[in-house]
């Protein structure tokens, strides 16, 4: 028989009490269920991390920022607060040599340990662990005393590098040493030793950068002894209760890179001489095989990682291109590797794995690979952000707080620009009402999305799609705004972000039925023939390029087939993966002819980390370029043009006119003398490229002022 149990004042009966008790425990634990991998903690041993996901090392450009530590602070302890269970800080060299560029981040001494200890203590102060990253650039080493294994400079930069004599590499183990020590001093959980990505270290270990024949040259294991000698010496300096990360280059993907048994040998090394982790590199800066870009499918590479869980026994973390949690409970559940690392996701969402824990994926805000605002600006000396996030890095100066004077605020046109504003405002408490005359929401990023290698816009609609929900935006589709309609209004602001509109060229024939818009193309559907001209050699032009081009599933939805795309042996029988092997691709049955009058390379404007991409595919695809041209006129013959003085025709199905765009701000225009409170932004205001970077930023910063 039943007992009657008293239980916060009510009698319930033994069964009953059992029933809820479980019923309030699967309730607190029903997202762990779900991605039960993801947050099963993992046991170091003499420490342990609270879940399975790893912030990856991102050099951000604060390391070198006035006030710069003040700043990263914040911004490791806003992701430490998301929680994350470890962090890695990005690249801080040992000296001076081994800068990235001059006047670069280091801890070399005492002096340098005040700064660190800014960003330990908040991370510490969030629940956080944080390690900090020791890399040494080597020939990768933006300025003229960088140094190597041998005088063999990097095709990626203009400096040839000071071969290390026997001395020197004495003083960088030295070095290497006294800033692990410096760095727990500092109060940083552990470091993480940058062996990857072509680097100092990976220098040493492959015959592409070290010709020596001393007891770090020659055959491999003497190439590997300074990577074993650097993790040996450092747990003996640090002790055992300090993480010891290392990060592995298990696919080169350059010629004379290691083999896999190679690699092998090394990760077995490196876990006897005491490391407490194995992280994954994949590929070096000079590979032309892309690694990150939006292009590469998700979670390419963690299979060379699994391939290395057959060899080693300490945790192994695997990377690239992971960015949503069901990605993540999948690599993890399929045994390919201990933990996740992300790194540009957290830059897109801090909170990530708190929305993963709570099931609420479709409220992260996504990381889309585009480059463009992180790896584009780091490379040209900036601040790093994130397109989709433009907080990131600058979370002291960009803060979405609760308004004290309520708006009620219009905003006309819902693409990223009228997104970001209207669901920001929205946020802070003010009453949005969002109009777009389309029937969905998202502008240029409909297009965008279509792109082959570009369908991760999908995700930015949808967080977008989830925001206005969550903020409680009036949306109103299938609405289009009159200029009497906003002067009669009651609004307090109007926000005008229409967009843009497509440059119409002065050329004789533009009108002819051969002719199309890149607008006419993406949106409308329009047929398109098998022989094209497209007329722009911009960010457009190589979009519509691929799009025509594009037979078949997309690669980058597919990892086997885009690892043949780019010539990758899965089997890892080719030395550095790539060696000996021909890549495969589906060739396709149209003809594309890319068309421009300037001189210059084609693309010129592209992202600086992810132009060459592009690029390369349409050169696959056998596009022709065609620079340096003056347009006469198009007729049934085709496209009559100049170059070099010389009168040409080209007999084309089709013209695709991808030659840049106009604001399309006729509504501002009509309201600036109403005597209304009138902003605009995005392609509206400016629209020489179509720079959703620029646009989402510039929407987010009115947001705060309204």
């Amino acid at each position: 028989m039943s007992q009657r149990i008293h239980f916060f004042g009510f009698f319930i009966s033994e069964n009953n009490f059992i029933l809820q008790v479980l019923c309030v425990h699967n309730k607190f634990n029903l997202a762990i269920m779900k991605y039960k991998h993801i947050f099963e903690p993992l046991d170091l041993g003499f420490t342990t991390l609270k879940n399975r996901v790893l912030m990856g090392s991102m050099h951000t450009g604060l390391e070198e920022e006035k006030n710069g530590y003040e700043k990263m602070a914040v911004y490791f302890a806003e992701r430490a607060k998301g929680g994350v269970g470890l962090i890695v800080t990005g690249g801080i060299s040992p000296n001076i040599q081994g800068w990235t560029a001059p006047f670069s981040a280091r801890l070399s001494s005492k002096k340098h340990i005040k700064n660190h200890k800014k960003v330990t203590k908040a991370v510490h102060a969030e629940g956080g662990k944080i390690c900090m990253q020791i890399l040494h650039s080597g020939r990768y080493g933006y300025h003229p005393f960088n140094v190597g294994p041998s005088k063999i400079k990097a095709p990626i930069n203009p400096f040839k590098p000071f071969k290390l004599n026997s001395f020197g590499i004495n003083r960088t183990i030295k070095d290497f040493v006294n800033c692990a020590k410096l760095a727990k001093e500092s109060g940083y959980d552990g470091i993480e030793i940058m062996g990857s990505e072509g680097y100092l270290i990976n220098q040493f270990i492959a015959k592409r950068t070290n010709n020596r024949n001393d007891k770090y040259g020659g055959d491999y294991e003497k190439r590997m002894r300074l990577p074993v000698e650097l993790v040996t010496k450092i747990r003996k300096a640090v002790g055992e209760n300090f993480i010891i990360i290392y990060r592995l280059s298990m696919l080169d993907l350059v010629e004379k890179g290691s083999s896999w048994q190679e690699i092998v040998t090394l990760g077995k090394a490196i876990e006897k001489a005491g490391a407490t982790i194995i992280n994954t590199g994949i590929g070096w800066h000079e590979s032309r095989i892309p690694t990150i870009a939006t292009s590469v499918p998700r979670a390419a590479f963690t299979w060379v990682t699994k391939k290395m869980k057959e060899e080693i026994s300490i945790p192994l973390v695997t990377s690239n291109r992971i960015n949503m949690p069901e990605t993540a409970e999948k690599v993890l559940a399929e045994g390919h590797a201990d933990m996740i690392s992300m790194a540009r996701p957290f830059l897109a969402d801090p909170e990530w794995v708190n929305k993963a824990k709570q099931e609420k994926d479709d409220e992260i805000n996504t990381c889309i690979a585009c480059n463009q605002a992180c790896l584009d600006h780091a490379f040209q000396k900036k601040i790093a952000s994130c397109l989709v996030n433009p907080r990131a890095c600058h979370e002291t100066e960009l803060n979405y707080t609760k308004t004290t004077t309520k708006k009620k605020i219009a905003v006309i046109g819902a693409g990223p620009a009228g997104l970001a504003v209207s669901t920001i405002a929205a946020q802070r408490g003010h009453n949005v009402t969002l109009f777009e005359a389309d029937s969905e929401i998202g502008g240029q990023f409909n297009m965008a999305k279509q792109i082959p290698g570009k369908e991760e816009f999908h995700e930015t609609i949808r967080y977008f799609t989830k925001q206005i929900e969550l903020q409680n935006v009036n949306l109103r589709l299938n609405t289009k705004v009159s200029t009497d309609d906003l002067k009669n209004s009651d609004f307090d602001e109007i926000v005008i972000a229409t967009g843009i509109k497509p440059r119409q060229l002065n050329i004789e024939g533009v009108n002819h039925k051969k002719v199309l818009s890149y607008i006419d193309v993406l949106k409308h559907k329009k047929k398109v023939g098998k022989k094209v001209a497209v007329i722009g050699a911009g960010g457009i032009g190589f979009d519509v390029s691929e799009y025509l081009l594009h037979k078949g599933e997309s690669t980058s939805q597919n990892i086997d087939a885009w690892l043949k795309e780019w010539g990758i042996d899965k089997s890892l029988e080719a030395r550095s993966g790539i060696e000996g092997v021909k890549p495969e691709f589906t060739q396709s049955d149209r003809e594309v002819f890319m068309f421009k009058r300037s001189k210059g390379k084609f693309g010129g404007n592209l992202g600086k980390t992810t132009g060459w991409i592009h690029r390369s595919n349409l050169k696959k695809k056998n596009v022709k370029f065609i620079g340096e041209v003056s347009y006469d006129k198009i007729d049934d013959q085709g496209l009559h043009y100049t170059q070099n003085e010389e009168k040409k025709v080209l007999e084309i199905d089709n013209v695709v006119i991808c030659a840049g765009q106009l604001p399309f701000k006729e509504l501002y225009q009509s309201l600036v003398d109403t005597g209304k409170n009138i902003n605009i932004i995005g392609g509206a205001d400016f629209a020489s490229e179509l720079d959703a970077k620029r646009a989402i930023n510039q929407g987010a910063r009115l947001a705060v002022k309204l």
